[in-house]
């Protein structure tokens, strides 16, 4: 690689990128320009207008005489294909650029040797040749081959699914003709594993597609999506809207055909029917949803990483999370070390400081705590003077227990002295000796009991309590491992203090107020739990520890996951059981975590959280980031998100109602009249005003009662609500078809359609397209004020100004388009008579309580209009 340990300049670095290509999995593109111009503008909308546009100009322009060649009618359709997919270009382009500003405030970083210096830079920096260094918690960012390592434990279930991790030795070779077996190369890591415990320096030798990372995920995004409720609801609306155009579209077509013998533009408007059945703005509204819930909950210190997951945030009625900085502060304090006899002495606190500071995991708070405590009660310098590391045995989360194996340079040269510190149970099965008044006697299970006893007393207390033991001159088994913990002595009792936070009480108590259940899912022992929930408010009666939960039947744990809200001394595999036995149930479940051992209880819940200080790992399988550790920026959260969630579902329920409405309505209107009930373009422009007005939508708020509860989609409903008030539409389509038939149009005309002569019924037929259009228009605005909520609208409830600008604006510029030359000719409007606005006014009103009327019918077996 010619580099030398120095690592690259930022010069070579770039020249190796253009080399060896950048560090980013090629995945299909989402969001490039090319790919949003495509579908912006191929559309079924377009598509329709452009053979409407291809027919008109062999009808008004290529197959007519010189003096009667017209062009307007097509420069009208294709201008509506600009409006239409410049609109929808626009808002892509806009909702790309805010998810990308989004991610960018959150991003995994590795530690780069560059410009002769330790960087913390984005792993998309990373480039072939680089020099990185990785700790407890790191994310591999490239395939690199190690060349130093001190108890480096790695997790590589990403790529071979094995949860348990292995050491990696810098100096250790693979075996020769082992190339199958390049996942077990001592010397080698490999992008998207994880660093467990240690530390290690390497040098990277592949970046992106060329990483075996890279090759197993060529065709699958990296971030892989999970599939919410809410992405299944679209498929299943998906179905339907197919499954009606086929029987719609066709009937349309044979109705026209039949009764008017006029078969190309009955498949044209059978076409044009065919679109206004699907709601095309769909997509565009659902994003630019997302993107608006995501940019205000960022306002509020969230995060979202993955946009399909404010659907699940909203419709979460479980928080899972730990207690530690969710529920406590997060600042853990070592308030007392004493040795066995009770008593607080400095060499308990020097051999904690030995364990704490010489390992090279994780350091977690309790580490951090006892090396606080230690730089202010003792001569740190001259421990580390005294003392040099040998090796180390790191934490897991079965044995619970870490040990840290140390020689004496001063006056016990040589001794070396192994110091192990871990939970209670786990100290206790590993130890056969007690330091007890200056002396070391047996352990007997007297004095088992006994220190159980002093331990319990102070968990009671809010304390959490460790032990602490040592064994000096440990023989090894080869390199230390777990093995050499046994035949401990133990020393003494570590006593640390997380006190709750001030806003936690008030946080739960907000969240249950919003219809979420929180569960305490914690590695931490019954009492100090109990402690901590006492003080934040939550019912602590009933607590299951891990070991209650084994060898449970389904039915028992299914039980158990609903009668408890706190569960203690979990493993990683008892969270993540948790969460799946409550996912089972029917719950959508949110996981909060911030450790490496809360990956797999992540990926397993419904939505993840994260925070910003997490490590790696949990950074990148988290949905949702919080700035602030903090249930009160959650809470905000869940709100925003069911708001985003309220008003999507809000755009799908009144649009396919009203979609419905009007396809029942030209249904009816083509077996009775004796013409087209509106033209093909008509139809579409109808379509258009309608869809951009919607783009408000995302815009508008939702009631209070609404956003109290956890909302999940379902389609089960979506049949009944179009059935209730799609028909409300159509009863009002009915009386205007007969007002303009046998009343408006006779009266302007001078008779009946029947009576009349040609030129005279064509002039009837455009006043009826021009009428129906208009009260058509103005009943589809409307009906999003009436059904946006289940009381009467503009008086009891009202939608937000841009809302209300975007309804109103499409309904009268609609309305102006007949008075407008010429787009009156080219879209064969015709001017009405003047009371007729007045007949649309009381239509819309009688429209109105009427629909209010139904919805007293439908709230009477339903909980949610929305």
């Amino acid at each position: 690689m010619h580099v030398s340990a120095e690592g690259l300049s930022t010069k070579q670095a770039n020249i190796n990128r253009e080399e060896y290509g950048s560090n980013e999995i090629a995945a299909p593109k989402n969001n490039s320009k090319l790919r949003f111009l495509a579908e912006s503008f191929i559309t079924p909308f377009t598509i329709v207008l452009f053979i409407l546009a291809a027919v008109s100009l062999f009808t008004d322009y290529i197959f007519v005489p010189a003096n009667q060649k017209d062009l307007s009618t097509v420069i009208i359709m294709l201008v509506m294909v600009l409006i239409s997919g410049i609109t929808s270009y626009v808002q892509n382009v806009r909702t790309s650029n805010a998810v990308d500003d989004l991610l960018s405030m959150v991003s995994v970083t590795t530690n780069i040797r560059r410009d002769g210096q330790d960087q913390e830079l984005p792993t998309s920096d990373v480039v072939v040749g680089d020099i990185i260094n990785l700790a407890a918690g790191d994310m591999v960012p490239a395939d690199m081959r190690l060349l130093k390592s001190k108890d480096l434990f790695c997790s590589s279930s990403s790529l071979n699914g094995e949860s348990n991790p292995v050491e990696k030795i810098a100096t250790k070779f693979p075996k020769i003709g082992g190339d199958k077996d390049y996942l077990d190369y001592p010397n080698v890591l490999y992008e998207g594993t994880t660093i467990v415990s240690g530390s290690g320096t390497g040098v990277v030798f592949a970046t992106g597609n060329r990483t075996l990372f890279g090759k197993l995920a060529q065709d699958i995004s990296k971030n892989n999506l999970k599939q919410t409720t809410f992405d299944k609801g679209i498929k299943d609306i998906s179905k339907l809207l197919i499954t009606m155009t086929a029987v719609i579209a066709p009937l349309v077509f044979l109705i026209n055909g039949l009764t008017k013998g006029d078969w190309i533009n009955a498949l044209i408007f059978a076409i044009a029917t065919a679109v206004g059945l699907t709601p095309e703005m769909l997509p565009v509204i659902v994003t630019s949803n997302l993107v608006k819930g995501s940019v205000e909950m960022s306002k509020h210190g969230t995060i979202v990483k993955k946009m399909n997951s404010i659907q699940n945030f909203g419709s979460a009625d479980i928080l899972c999370t730990d207690k530690t900085g969710t529920l406590t502060q997060d600042k853990v304090v070592l308030e007392r070390h004493y040795n066995m006899d009770m008593k607080e002495t400095k060499r308990i606190l020097e051999l904690s400081y030995l364990n704490a500071y010489y390992q090279t995991g994780m350091k977690d708070l309790i580490d951090e705590a006892v090396i606080d405590a230690a730089g202010d009660e003792l001569d740190v310098s001259e421990i580390q003077r005294d003392y040099n590391k040998i090796d180390e045995i790191p934490f897991d989360f079965t044995r619970r227990r870490m040990s840290v194996v140390v020689a004496n340079s001063d006056q016990n040269h040589g001794k070396h002295l192994l110091v192990t510190k871990g939970a209670a149970e786990e100290m206790l099965e590993v130890s056969s000796k007690i330091e007890k008044d200056g002396q070391i006697v047996s352990l007997t299970d007297d004095r088992k009991e006994e220190i159980l006893k002093q331990i319990n007393s102070m968990n009671e207390d809010g304390f959490r309590v460790i032990l602490l033991g040592y064994k000096e001159n440990p023989a090894p088994v080869g390199e230390f491992s777990a093995k050499d913990e046994t035949d401990l002595t133990l020393a003494g009792y570590l006593a640390f203090l997380d006190p709750p936070k001030e806003s936690a009480k008030a946080a739960l108590a907000k969240l249950h107020r919003d219809g979420i259940t929180v569960k305490i899912l914690t590695g931490d022992n019954e009492a100090v739990t109990r402690a901590v929930g006492l003080q934040v408010g939550l019912n602590v009666d009933l607590v299951y520890s891990g070991a209650d939960l084994e060898d449970k039947s389904d039915e028992e744990l299914s039980k158990m996951v609903e009668d408890c809200n706190i569960f203690v001394k979990l493993s990683p595999e008892l969270k993540t059981k948790i969460i799946e036995v409550l996912k089972e149930n029917g719950h959508t479940v949110g996981y909060m975590g911030d450790g490496i051992n809360d990956a797999p209880a992540m990926k397993a819940a419904d939505v993840s959280i994260s925070v910003d200080t997490a490590v790696d790992i949990a950074k990148e399988s988290a949905d949702i980031i919080l700035l602030h550790k903090d249930l009160n920026v959650l809470e905000k959260g869940v709100r925003i998100g069911r708001k985003v969630f309220g008003n999507t579902m809000k755009y799908i329920k009144i649009t396919l109602s009203s979609n419905f409405g009007n396809i029942l309505s030209i249904l009816i209107a083509s077996s009775f009249l004796p013409f087209l009930p509106m033209l093909p373009l008509q139809l579409l422009i109808l379509d258009l005003l309608y869809g951009t007005s919607c783009l408000s939508i995302p815009f508008d708020k939702m009631s209070e009662h609404y956003l109290e509860q956890p909302r999940t989609w379902s389609t089960k409903k979506l049949p009944k609500f179009m059935f209730y008030f799609g028909p409300t539409s159509s009863i009002f389509d009915i009386i205007t078809f007969t007002l303009l038939f046998f009343v408006v149009c006779p009266h302007v005309v001078g008779g009946s359609f029947l009576t009349l002569s040609a030129a005279k019924q064509a002039e009837f037929i455009i006043l009826f397209h021009t009428g129906w259009f208009i009260e058509s228009l103005w009943t589809q605005e409307m009906v999003i004020h009436a059904l946006r909520d289940k009381r009467l609208p503009f008086i009891q409830q009202r939608a937000t100004l841009p809302v209300l600008l975007a309804t109103f604006g499409a309904a009268i510029i609609g309305s102006v388009m007949p008075f407008i030359e010429p787009l009156d000719k080219a879209l064969d409007f015709g001017i009405l008579p003047k009371y007729y606005l007045l007949i649309v006014i009381g239509l819309l009103v009688a429209y109105i309580l009427l629909t209010t009327v139904v919805k007293a019918f439908y709230m009477r077996k339903e909980e949610f209009l929305i």
